[in-house]
């Protein structure tokens, strides 16, 4: 698989102090540049409000101030000014959301990760603040609350009670600056569409192609591997699950390949992963290396049906080589007449009609001979690791039938060579992304879609074309395609043109020359 974009985003109980964190450098070993799109005032007054809301609406839990996004950049954009590449950034998410931000560009200690830290409101401050003041005293109690008469803040000593005040006629009671929390920053879609945004963007600015980003799907056939944070306690775990999540995707890339269909692959998904791992966790709870037995029973299931496709595609190439064998000259020769007289009876004289226009090659069309030695590549990869599995499987196998106390030195050199088939499996499988690569795909998953449209097109293309021939007897001029090859075309259509009309206008002096 490509790599995945990483954008995460965290909701904000204090977020007065997350900014002094993320914009100081006392706070921050490796801080490039901060960039706010207001004054800090606001952020107070912000901060002031949903404090008051919060309280008034009586929720339990904590006050969210604000929110903040986390954007992983590529190690390549440290060649970038960083004042303007967080500038950039800042005002993407500004002119699409209309809300404020500050936002700070950071490297962490081991400068292994180039981030962005951007804080955003979900409250915009309105046009003109709403200001309402007392035409009477008014009463409110230790939570905020108002209530009607003096007697009801009042204790048994007959005293105000801690915590409850009074409003005094023509003072302020309360005051608006903001418009109420914009709830499209609390869905799942946002977040998506955030990601998607960004990594665009990010695209716009990688110079290397392999190197270009991808929001990873949710309901994909791939499972996404989880970053990793900073002192995170379960890092250990979090690794294992991420290698186990790696095997599953390399099982995948073999399996798209072999010709299972993405609908069978997220069946196995959903049947052997999802639901079991749902299942036992609301049954016992979260526990360690749970995830990672899971998926090795699927990856299991997968490559059992890794097998079966490719020992039925193998039979079935081995009968083709019998049938050919069995074919011999005189069929071919019986064969021939037949479609001579077939294309004879096509060529039949038919009424005079305009002359047909060459068909035009599609983009993916154009593209399918390459695709095809891509796809080759990629099928004669997957028969070397089908292979070397194989080999796997009878050492295994010869070792568990290995009984004595006196075998020792046998059963370790049986492991070392299953040890090395495994760690060559495992780099086999891992060049199949890179082969996909060479041609600016990020996973085989993406690759083949476009092969099978492409192969489809070029199919549709060559009937097209021999339809044409047969229609106008001419051969079929090459087409050129991309920009480079059309600017090509047109530069020497120019010039044929350009010669033509010179040729013409010296003819026409040699005839009055005479």
């Amino acid at each position: 698989m490509g790599r995945n974009s990483f954008i995460q985003m965290t909701k904000l109980s204090n977020v007065k102090g997350r900014i002094t964190y993320i914009s100081s450098h006392a706070k921050q070993e490796n801080l490039y540049a901060v960039y706010e799109t207001t004054e800090r005032k606001f952020w107070r007054e912000l901060a002031k409000c949903n404090q008051e809301e919060f309280v008034k609406s009586g929720t339990e839990g904590k006050c969210i101030e604000a929110r903040e996004l986390i954007i992983a950049l590529p190690e390549s954009f440290a060649e970038y000014q960083p004042d303007r590449l967080l500038q950039l950034f800042t005002n993407h998410f500004k002119q699409n959301y209309g809300t404020e931000c500050i936002a700070a560009l950071h490297h962490n200690k081991r400068k292994t990760n180039y981030h962005i830290h951007l804080i955003f409101a979900e409250r915009k401050l309105l046009d003109e603040p709403i200001i309402k003041t007392a035409n009477r005293n008014m009463f409110y109690d230790e939570n905020g609350k108002h209530v009607r008469t003096k007697k009801e803040i009042l204790g048994e000593d007959g005293e105000i009670r801690e915590g409850c005040h009074i409003v005094k006629k023509g003072e302020i009671y309360e005051k608006k600056l903001f418009t109420v929390k914009d709830e499209r920053f609390k869905s799942n879609s946002f977040l998506d569409e955030v990601k998607r945004s960004y990594t665009e963007l990010i695209n716009l600015y990688v110079k290397d192609e392999n190197q270009k980003l991808q929001v990873f799907q949710r309901g994909s056939v791939y499972l996404a591997t989880k970053k990793i944070g900073k002192r995170n306690p379960k890092a250990l775990e979090i690794e294992a699950d991420n290698r186990k999540r790696q095997e599953w995707n390399r099982a995948v890339d073999m399996a798209l390949i072999s010709g299972i269909q993405e609908p069978q692959i997220m069946e196995v998904k959903q049947k052997r992963i999802s639901e079991p791992i749902k299942s036992a966790i609301s049954r016992k709870g979260r526990k360690p290396n749970l995830f990672a037995k899971v998926v090795a029973m699927a990856i299991e299931t997968l490559e059992l049906m890794i097998e079966t496709v490719l020992v039925k595609k193998y039979k079935e190439s081995l009968e083709q080589k019998e049938q050919l064998q069995k074919t011999d000259a005189s069929d071919m020769e019986s064969v021939m007449p037949e479609t001579e007289r077939t294309e004879v009876e096509i060529k039949e004289p038919v009424e005079r009609q305009p002359e047909p226009k060459q068909p035009e090659m599609t983009r993916l069309a154009s593209k399918y001979p390459r695709f095809f030695k891509i796809n080759n590549e990629l099928e004669q990869q997957n028969n070397a690791i089908y292979k070397k599995e194989k080999q796997r499987a009878t050492k295994k196998k010869e070792l568990s039938e290995i009984k004595g106390w006196f075998k020792g030195r046998k059963k370790k050199e049986l492991q070392e060579e299953i040890d090395d088939l495994t760690s060559q499996i495992r780099n086999m499988k891992d060049y199949l992304p890179k082969i996909v690569q060479k041609v600016g795909y990020r996973s085989v998953q993406e690759f083949l879609k476009d092969f099978k449209t492409a192969k489809s097109e070029y199919n549709q293309y060559q009937k097209a074309i021999a339809q044409w021939q047969q229609e106008t007897g001419k051969e079929p001029e090459p087409q050129p395609h991309g920009v480079r090859a059309k600017l090509a075309a047109n530069r020497k259509k120019i010039e044929q043109e350009q010669k033509n009309t010179q040729r013409t206008q010296n003819q026409s002096k040699d005839r009055g020359a005479r």
